[in-house]
Parts: C-alpha cells; structure tokens; sequence
C-alpha cells in the first residue's frame, strides 16, 4: 500500500494550498467577510469562487463536461484537506456539504436528463442545493427505514406531504433531494424525488438556532402539504431510495472527514504559533514538557484520522463500498477534530476563548461533528455488526475487503 500521491494530484495539492493561502485565507481576518449566521457572505463568495475557476481548482467531484475537475475520491482527500485551512476554502472550490454530497449523487446515480437539469447549475455555482431526509419523531433519522413522510401517486405525479427538520442549506437553495414512502415495504418502500424550491406545496417553517456556526442555509424544518412531482423527477426507481441514502451517505461522510482534518491541523497551527512565543514564569509555553506532550497526542491522532480517511477513499476508488471503514474514519475525525480546538483553546487562555482566532468557530463547529450523517454510537453499532459477521476477517487489508462490505 502505497499513500505516495501521484505527481499529478500532488501538483493540484500544492496548488489548492496556495490558492487558499492567497485568496482566501485573508477573508478571516476581517470581521465584515462573516454573515450574521458567522459565514461568508454570497457576495464575498462569489468573488473567490471565480477566482477559484480561473485557477482550475474548482469542483473536484464533478464531471469535466460541467465545469469539475472529475478527480478520484484519493484527490479530493488531498485536496479538501488543504481547502479547509480556512473556513471558507471549501466554499470557495465548491466542495462544501451539502452540495458536494448531491453533486456525486447525481454523477452517480442521474439519468442523462436529470444532469442537465439538476446537477449542472450545482456544479456551475449558480443554484445551492439540499439534501431532505431527517424528520421529527417518530420519524426517519439515523434509520431512514422509519420516515414517514409519503408520496401518493395520483396519474403521472406524486403528491407529497410531511415533516423534515435539520435539513442543511434549505434557506437559499434551489435544488432538492427528498427522501419520501411510497410503500411500506421496510427495502423498498422509499423513493427519492428532485423538486425546485419555487414548485408549491412545501414551505420553510423555519431556520432552527443552532449551537453554530451555521453552514449556507443553515438547518431548517420544512413541511410538505402536497407538494407535486411529476414521474421525470425520481432519481433512480421507485423504492431506491434507500439505496440513494446509501450512495449518497457513504462517500459524504468520508468528505466530512476531509474537511474536519484540515479544520483540526488549523487548530494546532494556531496553538503552535501561540506556544512557540508565549512566556509563563521565565519558560516559554512551547518548552514545557506538558504542552508538548498536549500537542503531540494531537497531531498523532490527526495523522491517524488521515490514515484513516486515505483509506477508506483507496477502497472507495478500487469499487468498494468500504462501509466499516468510513465508520471507523467518521468517528476517529469527529473525536480528534473536537480534541484539536479543545487543546487549541487551553494552550491560549484568554485568548482561545475569544474571537481573536478561528478556532472557536471551529470548536462550536466540531461539537457537530459527532451526530452529523450518523451519531459516532450508530457508526461503532455498524462496525460491531461486522467484526460479528467477519470474525478474523474483519482485519483483512486490500480491495477485497471493501468488496465483501457488499455482501
């Protein structure tokens, strides 16, 4: 197993590097470039975003024929990694949840017609989109087989009603991916339908508060009073739509885990650069055995988490649905994210707590982290059914034991 780059991507690597350091890092340091939800403004954005385009580092996920880059998922691990130094990096290349999530979806898994319409304004930057699955109780969440929310077929159309919440970047998009039943066959019973926001019979009810900082659009609790979408508009077939989750799921929790690796080196360079110049009772923090050994078990477990996380993106590209171990990788980032802006903040005092540095955005951010596409207990839940199922094999290296996550 080789974690050696190839030329190719190293260059985009490097490349992203600088483009962030350059362009968009920057935009941190002045408090006007941050919305009253503490994120970039669409004005401001679409600035860098341009600038982005012109540089050729611009949606790594997606087709060429659109306007992407059509990476392998390994790129987008090394390339996502670098974007997240600054927290609009990801916006800025257009490899932010949860359009990045949609646009592989619909790469994937869209007919023909279906890219033209819905996924090419994604990856153009002119339209944001969401993803709608997660409903109240005793609604779907974690398990989508309990989602309640229904499409009745009347002709060519199904008609739609009922409750989702917590749906990321629903204020402002434009383009929707909803989770509905459309029988109560607990595999086959969900149906995934495309609508734009301006079709009637559906409303934001509202823009939940949240512990912050908000992503664009935030996290909002929508209903459907018969809402229409006409047959053209299901992604896949009637009853995929809990093969669509799994398509979508697997590969956008991996991407979290990108980000969050270059959130969570973010917080130690900023503890780093503290402790090297800060002095306490004639000793440098830096020198004291203590703070260097706080700051070595972070970067440890940051080097873990990218092991991890390359890994899972290897089995990813070699055909793999390598279910074990994006579960593994999503629980270790989360946990070592949260770790990284936690001693982040102790090494600074005063100072880590305040807004003078990013990385109390990031520690509000990481608390997220735990609970987004699947709490860290459903992920070692998962991984506990495996080594069940696997024994030994549970350990086994190489592509095949991506493969056997199928079976």
């Amino acid at each position: 197993m080789d974690f050696t780059l190839p030329p190719e991507i190293e260059d985009l690597r490097l490349k992203a590097r600088a483009f962030v350091d350059k362009e968009v890092l920057p935009l941190e340091s002045d408090p006007q470039n941050f919305s009253e939800h503490e994120n970039i403004p669409e004005d401001r954005l679409a600035k860098v975003r341009e600038k982005a385009k012109k540089a050729g580092l611009w949606a790594p996920q997606s087709p060429k024929e659109y306007g992407g880059m059509e990476l392998p998922i390994v790129a987008w691990a090394a390339i996502y990694e670098e974007a997240a130094r600054s927290l609009f990096g990801p916006l800025a290349i257009n490899c932010m949840a949860p359009d990045d999530g949609n646009m592989n979806l619909l790469k994937l898994v869209g007919t023909r017609e279906q890219k033209e319409k819905w996924l090419k304004p994604i990856v153009e930057g002119k339209v944001r989109s969401s993803f709608a699955m997660t409903e109240p109780a005793p609604g779907g969440g974690s398990d989508p087989t309990m989602i309640r929310t229904r499409a009745e077929k009347k002709g060519n159309k199904y008609f739609i009603t009922g409750r989702k919440w917590f749906i990321t970047g629903a204020d402002g998009a434009a383009h929707f991916l909803l989770i509905a039943r459309t029988s109560d066959d607990k595999r086959r019973g969900l149906t995934c339908f495309l609508f734009h926001k301006d079709q009637p019979g559906w409303r934001i009810v509202r823009r939940i508060p949240i512990l912050g900082p908000e992503e664009h659009g935030g996290h909002c609790e929508l209903e459907f009073g018969g809402l229409e979408v006409p047959e053209e508009n299901i992604l896949m077939d009637v009853g995929d739509g809990l093969k669509v989750t799994q398509i979508r799921l697997g590969p956008a929790r991996l991407t979290h885990c990108m980000r969050w690796t270059g959130w969570a080196k973010r917080c130690l360079e900023i503890a780093q650069g503290y402790v090297n110049e800060r002095e306490g009772f004639g000793v440098k923090l830096g020198d004291r055995e203590s703070v260097q050994i706080k700051l070595g078990e972070v970067a440890q477990q940051i080097q873990i988490s990218r092991l991890l996380t390359m890994h899972a993106a290897w089995l990813l590209d070699q055909g793999g649905r390598a279910r074990k171990e994006v579960s593994m990788a999503k629980v270790q980032v989360a946990d070592t994210l949260h770790q990284a802006a936690d001693v982040a903040i102790q090494l600074q005092g005063a100072r880590g707590f305040s807004k003078d540095t990013v990385v109390e955005w990031i520690y509000r951010a990481a608390r997220a982290a735990r609970l987004v596409d699947g709490a860290s207990e459903v992920h070692m839940m998962v991984l506990a059914r495996f080594m069940k199922e696997e024994g030994r094999d549970f350990w086994q290296w190489g592509p095949g034991e991506g493969r056997r996550n199928e079976r």
